[in-house]
């Protein structure tokens, strides 16, 4: 907690003294009402919180003098801020709104040649799954949604396969927000694709498309601007952008404004996930754009959980809404139609397992070191394979035959955490796995600095020189070359080796995940730590994507008022981009 509030504390300094200084000149040449630095500090409280604007009236906004222009003014004059009937905003996040409803209108609008579905009777057979490949065929903008295992890729696979035949020389592009989504979508488009039905519709370039990020398609460099834009927009005939929940205000905008006209753009994601950790939530708006409907389908029938599963019975759960119910009472009815609190115990991972969810509360006070270990060492349970097969990987005669091996297994489970600082935060709990894993392989002396065998590391932005994303995952191996024996380290997104020395120093230990980070990854067990100190953070959406990253186990962890919070309190961000969209759409 004191971590927390240390960054609290400078937060609200730094927007303190950022209000006070726009209020000067240049800036400002007219005297500021007593009250104006207030309404400059929501907003930018409310943008480090993800909203594009604050709700506010008009003499509120008459408070800023000469710092704000009325919206039927923007034309003639610029300001800091603009208002917008009912809304203030800084004026660089009214006017992404503006260009992002923009951008949408015109892929709405525009006008494509028809692909002829009449030879593809039964390529699906799912009505909803049906209904986006109709969508895909006929129009520009497609926005495909559901939940996990609803068969977005599976659907996808189909989608192209279909422009693959119908198209002539066509060019079609794969991305996603990190390295991690990228890398899973390539996995899963490619199983995908080698389904027999698909035999004689993929072609070998189509089994070759390799899905990048976001910030590589465009072309973002170390100046922060795209290579592809509006006028230099992007040579491809298709763009397919996986995880779009992840999306932020700036991103979309730079990537809408970068698909060509006649070209076809296909979003993919899971609206009930988190928002992006940027401003904006632009798939949720998109979401809520009546005009907007017959460019949206969403899949609804789960093939991952199956009717009775546990883990889609406890997404469900989380997605009810439990209106006025005490805490007490929502945790009765989460044991009673979810699981009821035991204590968290080793699980054997098997092909054909039914789901599993384990649930261990936290006690109310825990202060000791002496009671903290006790459940480092239950989260710990869950990397004993990784152990194994580093421990084989070490005492092999062809160590690297055994990589590949390594990378699996340990994407077998992950623990994601909530906050990053306190006892519970990824910086400790990081702490603390890779301590017991140091101790199990007896690796402690042949560490060198921070690096080790088997020790995973995530990139925490994008280094154009190392071609790494933030998000990136690799991990640490002993290779030789040229005689000399290093550290290297292997991202499996990328099929890529970069030496250890070569890597920044904050690059971050991964046994443990922040939720938001974990968006569009998939691991067969995760562990979700949910303490005491982040609960005034926590939200539905916020649980429902940490256990939505398990394909087989949940492992929760957690005290109970973080949990009430988790099962009660739904977030939604300020923004505009509904009514500009309806005012550009209906014209």
């Amino acid at each position: 907690m004191e971590n927390k509030q240390y960054k609290d504390d400078q937060s609200a300094e730094w927007i303190s003294t950022w209000s006070r200084f726009i209020r000067q000149q240049p800036f400002s040449h007219a005297a500021q009402q007593e009250n104006s630095s207030d309404i400059i500090q929501q907003i930018l409280e409310a943008v480090q919180q993800g909203d594009s604007c604050i709700s506010a009236t008009q003499a509120q906004a008459d408070t800023l003098n000469d710092l704000v222009v009325p919206v039927e003014q923007i034309q003639e004059q610029l300001a800091p801020f603009v208002f917008d009937h009912d809304r203030l905003y800084l004026y660089r996040y009214w006017a992404l709104e503006q260009s992002l409803a923009q951008q949408v209108a015109r892929l709405k609008q525009q006008q494509i040649d028809a692909v002829d579905l009449a030879a593809y009777p039964d390529l699906l057979t799912d009505p909803y799954q049906r209904q986006a490949l109709s969508m895909v065929a006929k129009q520009a903008l497609n926005i495909i949604t559901g939940g996990p295992g609803t068969g977005k890729t599976y659907t996808l696979a189909r989608i192209i396969a279909v422009l693959n035949q119908a198209i002539p020389n066509i060019r079609i592009a794969m991305a996603a927000p990190t390295g991690k989504a990228a890398q899973r979508m390539k996995e899963a488009l490619q199983k995908s694709l080698n389904d027999e039905k698909l035999q004689d519709l993929v072609t070998d370039e189509l089994k070759q498309l390799n899905p990048i990020t976001i910030h590589r398609l465009l072309g973002l460099g170390t100046t922060a601007q795209p290579r592809f834009h509006a006028k230099q927009t992007l040579p491809y005939d298709v763009i397919v952008v996986d995880e779009a929940s992840m999306l932020d205000l700036s991103l979309a905008n730079m990537l809408l404004s970068a698909v060509p006209d006649q070209a076809r753009l296909i979003l993919l994601g899971d609206a009930d996930q988190l928002a992006a950790v940027d401003v904006g939530s632009v798939l949720a708006d998109l979401q809520q754009v009546p005009a907007l409907a017959e460019n949206r389908v969403n899949l609804v029938t789960s093939r991952r959980f199956k009717e009775g599963a546990l883990i889609g019975q406890m997404a469900k759960f989380i997605q009810q809404p439990h209106p006025q119910q005490s805490g007490v009472a929502l945790l009765e009815q989460f044991a009673l139609q979810v699981v009821a609190p035991s204590e968290i115990q080793s699980v054997l991972l098997q092909d054909a397992m039914p789901d599993q969810i384990q649930l261990e509360y936290l006690p109310a006070q825990l202060s000791p070191q002496s009671d903290r270990s006790g459940y480092y060492d239950k989260l710990m349970l869950g990397y004993q394979g990784y152990v194994a097969v580093l421990k084989s990987y070490l005492t092999a005669d062809e160590p690297e035959l055994w990589v590949s091996h390594v990378i699996k297994v340990f994407d077998d489970y992950r623990i994601l955490a909530a906050i990053r600082h306190g006892a519970f935060g990824l910086r400790q709990l990081n702490q603390q796995m890779e301590q017991r894993l140091l101790e199990a392989l007896s690796l402690q002396m042949s560490k060198q600095g921070d690096w080790y065998v088997g020790r995973p590391v995530m990139m925490t932005y994008n280094d154009y020189q190392l071609g790494l994303s933030n998000g990136d995952i690799g991990i640490c191996f002993k290779r030789s070359r040229d005689g000399q024996s290093q550290f290297e380290v292997y991202f499996p997104s990328l099929e890529k080796w970069v030496p250890a020395t070569r890597l920044p120093k904050n690059i971050e230990t991964a046994y443990v995940l922040t939720i938001h980070k974990s968006q569009g990854s998939e691991f067969t067990h995760t562990a979700v730590v949910l303490d005491e100190a982040a609960k005034n953070l926590l939200s539905t959406e916020l649980l429902y994507t940490a256990i939505t990253r398990a394909k087989k186990v949940v492992s929760l962890l957690a005290d109970t008022e973080a949990l009430v919070q988790s099962l009660s309190i739904k977030t939604s961000r300020q923004s505009g981009v509904l009514d500009k969209l309806n005012n550009f759409l209906n014209c």
